[in-house]
């Protein structure tokens, strides 16, 4: 089970959905340390082994009462004993007894980001990257968020055998649309970093907050003059 829903009702309606089809959960992932991929509910089952990417568990320890406060005021009823209940996984691959679940991990959108690749059916679940209604939202507090973007980025463009993309926020895609959503990530990064405004299709007709996160990136960008690249 990978970043579970994200009202309480949501996680509530997968529990019963998979009891129905004789289906429990036997491990999770979440793929980084942001309020929305830390859900679960005891629907899920109590005791089912979470992981997350060492870096990732660490934010999430730093960070806990900000990412409770992130949650009771986004999405208000869950239960605070489960929630960001994650341990650090040893190795690249996720501990359990179905096909490989390599783990690619990376410092874009947020240090500690881990995308699951599962080589046998060549999906990608690509955490809050690859979307097809969002841009590449970077991490402005660190030291280089354009290089540390292109750098995760980088790595998930180097999967040759993708077939299917599952963004965090977003549409399912198929192995076309995966390289699409990585040109047009590049192309974005490319101009941002060049300080233009950029001309994205999904900023057209986007929500305030992701128009205001493209400005806020602009304005970064422009002030620390990053060049053509990014850096």
């Amino acid at each position: 089970m990978i970043d579970p829903a994200v009202t309480p009702a949501d996680v509530a309606a997968l529990g019963s959905w998979l009891g129905s089809r004789g289906l429990r959960p036997v491990a999770a992932w979440s793929t980084h340390p942001h309020w929305d991929h830390l859900l679960w509910g005891r629907e899920l089952g109590a005791d089912v082994p979470r992981y997350a990417t060492p870096a990732a568990v660490a934010a999430v320890s730093s960070r806990r009462a900000d990412l409770l406060a992130e949650l009771a005021e986004s999405a208000p009823g869950h239960d605070e004993a489960l929630f960001a209940r994650v341990v650090a996984l040893a190795g690249d691959s996720i501990p359990w007894e179905g096909p490989p679940a390599q783990v690619l991990a990376h410092s874009a959108h947020v240090p500690g980001h881990g995308a699951v690749y599962l080589p046998s059916s060549g999906v990608l679940i690509a955490g809050d990257m690859c979307s097809d209604i969002e841009i590449p939202l970077l991490d402005l507090s660190s030291a280089d968020p354009f290089r540390s973007y292109r750098a995760g980025l980088s790595r998930l463009a180097s999967l040759a055998g993708v077939r299917v993309v599952v963004p965090g926020h977003g549409h399912v895609g198929d192995a076309a649309a995966f390289r699409s959503r990585v040109t047009a990530d590049f192309a974005y990064l490319d101009a941002l970093a060049g300080g233009a405004d950029v001309d994205d299709p999904r900023l057209a007709g986007a929500a305030d907050w992701l128009r205001a996160e493209h400005a806020r990136q602009l304005r970064f960008a422009r002030l620390h003059d990053r060049g053509p690249l990014g850096g």
